[in-house]
C-alpha cells in the first residue's frame, strides 16, 4: 500500500477515520491525502433584497479547520499528508479523486445513524461505498460501536 485517501468533514466520526487512516499509513509506510469536500451554497437571501447566487469555491487549505486539524494529527504521527480542498458532493468527489490519484484505499468515517435516520437523511459513507471503484474502509463512530 503506497497511498491512502482519507476523507474528513470535521465531525467526530471523521476525526476517528483520520486517526485510523494515519495509523494505517504509518504502519504501511504510505503517504496520505486528506480530502475535505465542501458542499456548495448556491443562493443567499438578503434581508432587503432578492435572492442572489453566490460564487462558490472550495475553502483555502489555510482556512479549512478540518484539514488543518488533520494535518496537525499527521505531523504528530510522522506521516506525510497532502491536503485537498474540493467543492462539490462528497459522494461523487471522494471516489473521483481516489481514481485520479490511484489511491490504494479510501478511509471514511461513519456517524452510525442507523437504518431509518440514514434512509431519511442519506449516508455519505454508504454513497461512497456504492460509487467507489477503489477499496473503501469505513471507520464506525466510537459511540455507534459502544451501542452495537
Amino acid at each position: 500500500m503506497q497511498h491512502i485517501l482519507i476523507a474528513t468533514d470535521g465531525s467526530d466520526s471523521s476525526l476517528e477515520a483520520i486517526d485510523f487512516g494515519l495509523e494505517l499509513a504509518r504502519a504501511e509506510h504510505a503517504e496520505a491525502t486528506i480530502i475535505h469536500v465542501t458542499r456548495p451554497i448556491e443562493w443567499a437571501v438578503y434581508p432587503f433584497g432578492p435572492l442572489d447566487a453566490i460564487p462558490n469555491e472550495a475553502p483555502a487549505i489555510a482556512e479549512d479547520d478540518a484539514l488543518r486539524s488533520a494535518l496537525a494529527c499527521a505531523a504528530e504521527k510522522g506521516v506525510v499528508a497532502h491536503p485537498v480542498s474540493v467543492l462539490g458532493d462528497p459522494v461523487a468527489e471522494v471516489p473521483a479523486y481516489a481514481e485520479r490519484m490511484h489511491a490504494d484505499l479510501i478511509v471514511i468515517g461513519s456517524r452510525g445513524l442507523g437504518g431509518v435516520t440514514s434512509a431519511l437523511l442519506g449516508s455519505v459513507s454508504k454513497g461512497i461505498l456504492k460509487h467507489a471503484e477503489r477499496p473503501v474502509l469505513v471507520v464506525p463512530a466510537a459511540h455507534a460501536v459502544a451501542h452495537a
